[in-house]
């Protein structure tokens, strides 16, 4: 195969799994925007025969979207300012720390990927009971405050820092916290973003947990929200499915701009994530 036929190749096939993935956020943004009768006909159309515009104030009212937003906010603010700074100094330990059993403890960590929340969710949830942390800020946080993940992407990260950089910053008389805030996140800043990201995203698209650990609209946030919307119109979700694709467009509009601006970021740091 020749050079530019294979360059073409190539793109056609970008530009296929592009429109194959792209295709299904396209569908619920022109759900979105339909009438009800639209909806029913028998032959889907690919473009609404009249925009309405006004599906996504109906959405904002059909649930309390203003206080699961603020809900929504708190909780992923919470899990991305801890999961990073938890990350950091255990990364920071994993990487340039001498300790005995540290990479068997580094281990334990990788293990914790491979195990899903919902097999440990039975002890979590009886111990935020005890707490009586139930419906509140700490149930929906504190069990997401560090991850295997970024402690893994932040250790390959300083593992590619010279040490000689904090040697000489400690002769300059820099503490660890000194060498770690402001000699080694600065140049892992690429990696913190990418998490930041990651961690965002997760946090912001959280149902599970947060479906278990809250039970009053007072503490829900907006992917149970959108649950509840469904389940109050059941048996009608052939007739409502444009006000749930509306509030479904307004929860994803947040991480598709962040995903924008920080692509770059993500795809540096998985290109240095691998074992060293």
């Amino acid at each position: 195969m020749t050079k530019p036929l294979l360059h073409t190749t190539r793109i056609g096939i970008a530009v296929i799994i592009t429109l194959l993935m792209f295709f299904p956020i396209y569908w619920m943004l022109i759900t979105a925007l339909k009438t009800p009768a639209e909806l029913r006909v028998s032959s889907p159309t690919f473009w609404p025969d009249k925009v309405m515009w006004e599906n996504f104030a109906t959405a904002f009212k059909a649930i309390p979207f203003y206080r699961f937003t603020l809900n929504t906010v708190i909780q992923t603010v919470g899990i991305v300012f801890l999961q990073i700074n938890i990350g950091l100094m255990a990364a920071y330990a994993f990487a340039k720390g001498t300790f005995p059993g540290r990479d068997k403890l580094f281990a334990l960590v990788l293990a914790a990927l491979i195990v899903p929340e919902q097999v440990v969710f039975v002890p979590v949830y009886v111990l935020m009971s005890k707490l009586n942390w139930i419906n509140t800020y700490y149930a929906l946080i504190i069990p997401h405050a560090a991850s295997a993940y970024g402690i893994f992407l932040l250790r390959q990260m300083f593992r590619s820092i010279n040490n000689d950089v904090i040697e000489a910053a400690k002769v300059d008389g820099a503490n660890r916290v000194q060498v770690l805030y402001k000699i080694l996140t600065p140049m892992a800043m690429p990696t913190v973003s990418t998490l930041a990201v990651i961690s965002f995203i997760s946090s912001w698209n959280a149902y599970f947990w947060p479906l278990i650990m809250t039970n009053s609209n007072k503490m829900r946030v907006l992917t149970v929200g959108i649950s509840m919307m469904r389940d109050s119109i059941a048996g009608d979700e052939a007739l409502n499915m444009h006000i749930i694709m509306s509030a479904s467009v307004l929860i994803i509009l947040p991480i598709v701009v962040l995903f924008i601006f920080a692509q770059k970021y993500i795809v540096a740091a998985m290109a240095n994530s691998t074992f060293k």
